[in-house]
């Protein structure tokens, strides 16, 4: 496999899809689930032997680049805060040069490309394109995450429902939908929020949930995953503590507290 950080093989923007319509190439969006590499699909997989090209994100687990062809070019694209190899823009624009040049290339991100993976919009640019496109669904880490240390993101008792939302906004703002969940009994997972977390506190504290319980867990599902429980009063204490810092996913609600629990249930169920 060829694998390359090819930040200055851009090509020119091609010009959109004729009057004809016709497909030129193809892109597979693909969600490389959230670290752990057997959570991910058998059509993924698939989707990943097939690929000519294969874009991958920061955020994927890079031994699943060993289902890639021999013959396959592999070019990171990968996007972290403050730390860019390809803005969006440069990026779109490389899914369809090399879809037409190369033939079937594979978009490979982390979780699912379609929960704040911006799977979509590369979609609707590469259709302007006359790209035959496709999704592959992955597993989101706001589920997954929680999953592996014990926390049920809803249970009869304790949570009816539960928000996932945006940490960060693209104004590089805390969504204003945090205030909105902190006000409700729902359970809360906040993705992309390391840098908010002063921010969220104070938004819970403001509605009276000091004592409500929260998780902070980095590297989730994978053999890096570090985890910080406590409360809205004491997390920035033990995030400090345990040097939390992204990737991470934060939870937020009564179901945290059932993570002893299920973690006992666990390890009794191991021993038999």
């Amino acid at each position: 496999m060829n694998k390359k950080n090819a930040n200055n093989n851009i090509e020119n923007p091609i010009s959109p899809l004729g009057s004809r319509g016709l497909f030129s190439g193809q892109l597979t969006v693909v969600g490389a689930g959230p670290g752990d590499t057997e959570l991910i699909t058998l059509k993924a997989i698939k989707a990943i032997k097939s690929a000519n090209v294969i874009l991958y994100d920061a955020l994927i687990n890079e031994e699943l680049l060993k289902y890639a062809s021999v013959k396959a070019e592999l070019i990171y694209v990968g996007k972290r805060k403050g730390c860019y190899s390809y803005q969006q823009e440069q990026i779109n624009q490389l899914i369809v040069s090399r879809a037409k040049s190369h033939g079937h290339v594979v978009r490979l991100k982390g979780g699912d490309p379609f929960i704040f993976g911006r799977g979509a919009e590369e979609i609707e640019y590469a259709r302007q394109f006359g790209l035959e496109t496709q999704v592959v669904p992955g597993i989101t880490s706001a589920i997954a995450v929680p999953a592996y240390q014990g926390i049920p993101l809803t249970k009869r008792g304790a949570s009816e429902s539960f928000w996932v939302i945006t940490g960060t906004t693209k104004a590089h703002k805390l969504s204003n939908d945090v205030a909105l969940a902190a006000k409700s009994t729902a359970t809360v997972v906040i993705l992309m929020g390391m840098g908010k977390l002063h921010e969220i506190v104070a938004v819970f504290s403001a509605e009276n949930k000091q004592d409500t319980a929260i998780a902070v867990i980095q590297n989730g599902t994978t053999q890096n995953e570090k985890c910080g429980i406590g409360t809205i009063s004491t997390i920035q204490k033990i995030v400090a503590e345990k040097q939390l810092s992204s990737p991470a996913i934060i939870v937020i609600g009564d179901v945290v507290k059932e993570r002893v629990v299920l973690n006992s249930i666990f390890k009794d169920f191991a021993t038999v």
